[in-house]
């Protein structure tokens, strides 16, 4: 394996793992194998979440604002946690209810939504930096330091990628069975259907995520 996070690095080692099946797939440039490492780095973010801080410059009365690429999910919002944890709920400046942060599709652009929008009055008591976390999606970079995921689970990575182009090729009903390659990878499946073996290999990404 050539080691490294890059993306050229990820499909050589993508390409050793299929073996025989890799000349399947004839689109330029590698186009296939890429798009069979984004799949599969989007998928290692539902086992490995990616947790990333956020911040919104809040407007009174705004509730919608830009939502950053790479969200997948907002997690916890973090405006108004000191004050409500300095003050009583007696106290006159008491935060009472914030606003609930949700991921919404407004005309098609994807947006944070604050519900209740914040008002002026909460944004001078709190300030307009509106803190938060978000679960990100995994991306491939072509440079080792662009890609997201973490180097000790690049085996990972690379097991899904190979599944994804597996099962892509049962989906076009290749029932012929192929040999795959050992590339360091984990205790993978030989040989057999790449239906089967897309099976076998879901399967033991999930035990690999797991065993971790």
């Amino acid at each position: 394996m050539s080691g490294t996070m890059s993306q050229a690095d990820l499909v050589a080692d993508l390409k050793a793992v299929l073996n025989d099946a890799a000349g399947k797939f004839t689109a330029a440039a590698d186009a296939d194998f890429i798009r069979h490492m984004d799949i599969a780095a989007l998928d290692v973010a539902r086992v490995r979440p990616r947790r990333i801080m956020g911040s919104l410059t809040l407007v009174a009365d705004q509730p919608n604002y830009a939502a950053p690429a790479d969200l997948l999910r907002p997690m916890n919002p973090y405006w108004g946690d000191n004050e409500k944890a300095a003050r009583k709920p007696w106290d006159s400046n008491w935060p009472g209810s914030l606003p609930s942060l949700r991921l919404v599709e407004n005309s098609g652009a994807r947006e944070l939504w604050l519900d209740p929008a914040p008002t002026a009055s909460q944004i001078t008591d709190l300030g307009s930096t509106y803190r938060y976390s978000y679960h990100a999606a995994h991306a491939v970079g072509a440079l080792a330091a662009d890609t997201t995921v973490q180097p000790g689970d690049r085996a990972l990575l690379l097991i899904r990628a190979a599944a994804q182009a597996l099962q892509e090729l049962a989906n076009k009903d290749v029932s012929k069975p192929v040999q795959l390659g050992n590339a360091g990878v984990g205790s993978m499946p030989k040989n057999g259907t790449p239906g089967a073996l897309a099976e076998q290999l879901m399967k033991l990404f999930v035990e690999m995520a797991d065993a971790a």
